[in-house]
Order: C-alpha cells, then structure tokens, then sequence
C-alpha cells in the first residue's frame, strides 16, 4: 500500500498550490513522508488521466539514488527531494539535452531566490561557487500503450550538517550558507523550481534543447577550462568549449574536436591545470 499524505503534508500542499499560483492547474503533487526511492515510488503510481505532471516529493529517501549507482544522501529538513514525471512529446527531440534542461530550470529558480554563483556542471549538477548543491537523475520509462515518459529525480540541499562528508565530492553547498535568514522553505523552493521547470520544458518541446543552449552556456562551470572526462585509467583530457545542439559536451582535444554524450561518464578538472 502507498504512503499515505498526512495532515501536515495536505497543509503543505495547500501552501505550494498557493504560491505556485497559475502553475498550480499544471501539477499533480503528492508529498510523503519517506519511501525508497521517489523515482522507483512515483513509477509505482497511477498517472492523472489529464496533461497534468505528476509530482511525488518525500521528506525521506530511504535509498535516494544518484547517477552512476550512487547513493543520493538526504537529511530531514535539511533537504528537498522530489520526482516528477514528464510525458515525451511525440515528434520532439527528447530526451537529447533534457538533464541540461533541468539544470537550468534549478539554476534559474535559485538565481530569483537571490543565490549569487550558481554554475552547471555538465551532464546533471548544480553548483555554487563550486560546490554541488543540487543533483538530477533522469530515467526513461516506457509503459505499454503509452508515450515514453522520464522521470526526473532532483536532490537539494537546504541546511547540511555542518560537519557532513559526501562520498564523492570534494566540496557541497547548501541554501542556508548562501542566503542566511532568507533561505526558503521548502514550499517556497518547490514552488520556485516547478514553475522555471513547466516553462522551460514547454520550450524544450516545442524548439529542443538548441533554443536553451545558450542559456546553458552562461552558466557552464567548466568554459574554456581544462577538463578530464572518464576514469583515471582511461581519461580523455581535452578544453571544456561548450555544448552541442543536442547537449553533447563539446571538448577541443589534440586530436580535434570530441563530441561526448555518454551520460555516464564524470567531468573534473583536468590534472595539473593542462589540456
């Protein structure tokens, strides 16, 4: 049986629909108080019988789930992680570009929040200032008798503990050290990210990831740097010079030009600062 909302989630969900505004016809949200994982949880759901997008957000992920088999680490009011389903327009370009898409759509929701340094990390993190604080898993479903879907995890951090280690990377960000007293939350955060993410998807439909592009690109962490991409074992190293129409990561390498658009692969700096 599925979690069931309680009446602190319905008072929740009643703030969200209020300060989505407009927006609020366009969802269908669920919030719960803990599950495995909300993208496995809002698969298991039966989808709105309209246009509407199905969102499923959970205070607590028993086993969050991050790219590349990683475990996604969430803490009880220190973090916003929620799923939500996007059914793929028939005759559009998806899903090429759509974790860039989705990076954006965060980026912008904090960037209105008042967080300064917010950059894109090629294919599915947010950074500020460097450190991740925001992180995207995007997986493909395809139901019999139905249009192929992705359902889009997002992580956030909101307040860490201060003395928190995250397998994996070097340097984390959160809201609270960013805004002090004017971190949102996480109704007002949701409700920042769903609206950027119903308009930009909207776009992406109806022009693909090429009418986005640049707007990517003002905020690529890596431009014009040089960058390792692979394991240490077999790395390519090449420049960092950009994206391609369809969110391929464009490296300038001895060779030529490399288009890469394995979604599983990591992007670092490269070593010792030489392409």
């Amino acid at each position: 049986m599925p979690p069931t909302t309680s009446a602190s989630h319905a008072a929740k969900l009643s703030a969200l629909n209020a300060a989505l505004g407009l927006h609020a016809s366009a969802f269908e949200v669920e919030w719960i108080e803990a599950c495995e994982s909300s993208n496995s949880e809002l698969l298991d759901r039966d989808l709105p019988g309209d246009d509407r997008l199905p969102v499923l957000v959970v205070d607590h992920q028993r086993a969050g789930r991050g790219r590349r088999g990683r475990a996604w680490q969430s803490f009880d009011d220190g973090s916003l992680t929620f799923s939500l389903l996007w059914r793929i327009p028939a005759g559009s370009s998806a899903p090429e570009g759509l974790s860039l898409v989705v990076g954006l759509a965060l980026a912008r929701a904090l960037e209105d929040l008042g967080v300064a340094g917010v950059q894109l990390k090629w294919p599915n993190d947010v950074l500020v200032h460097g450190g991740k604080i925001a992180g995207i898993l995007i997986e493909l479903v395809a139901r019999q008798g139905r249009a192929v879907a992705a359902v889009i995890g997002i992580g956030i951090n909101l307040r860490l503990p201060d003395d928190v280690h995250i397998p994996g990377q070097a340097t984390v960000a959160d809201l609270r050290r960013e805004l002090g007293e004017r971190t949102p939350d996480r109704v007002s955060l949701l409700a920042a990210i769903l609206g950027q993410l119903r308009g930009l998807l909207e776009t992406y439909a109806l022009a693909g990831f090429g009418a986005l592009r640049g707007a990517w690109e003002q905020r690529n962490a890596f431009a014009n740097l040089p960058v390792s991409i692979g394991s240490d074992a077999e790395a390519t190293v090449g420049t960092c010079i950009g994206v391609d129409e369809d969110g391929a990561l464009l490296l300038r390498t001895a060779e030529g030009t490399r288009r890469i658009l394995s979604g599983d692969v990591s992007l670092r700096p490269a070593p010792g600062g030489q392409a």
